[in-house]
């Protein structure tokens, strides 16, 4: 059974917050309908921050950081037995070049009982067998 809270990605958050993405649309979409049941890992912050300042300069972080407190979503910080766990799962996962990120919302996914990923990253989210379901789902 689904659960009530998303755990939202960089890939994801970026996209929603950049209008002029190709997938802006569809990030829009699926949070008019979830964008209530957002759970974003802190760690996630950092690099989406980092791609606004590439892409935009501090102009384009200071948008992101008004439209995200406008938000007001859950976010989750990550504890030292999430630590262990996202490097079980980059050892495990070695030869596949998980993403640290990634790693860490997949980890949080288990700890949180949380089923469902809004990413467009879907390579390393397929890869994953989480240990409290046989998949997550990943939005869009």
């Amino acid at each position: 059974m689904p659960s009530s809270k998303l755990l939202v990605d960089s890939s994801f958050l970026y996209t929603l917050f950049d209008g002029e993405d190709e997938k802006h649309e569809d990030a829009v979409s699926v949070a008019d309908v979830y964008g209530g049941q957002f759970v974003i890992p802190y760690v996630v912050l950092t690099e989406v921050a980092y791609l606004f300042n590439r892409n935009g300069g501090i102009p384009a972080v200071l948008r992101f950081l008004d439209r995200l407190v406008r938000m007001q979503p859950h976010f989750e910080v990550l504890l030292t037995t999430d630590f262990l766990r996202v490097r079980a799962i980059m050892a495990l996962y070695k030869d596949s070049k998980l993403d640290f990120v990634d790693c860490c919302i997949m980890a949080l996914s288990e700890r949180l009982n949380i089923t469902q990923v809004c990413t467009f990253d879907h390579r390393d989210f397929n890869i994953f067998r989480p240990q409290h379901v046989s998949h997550l789902e990943i939005l869009p």
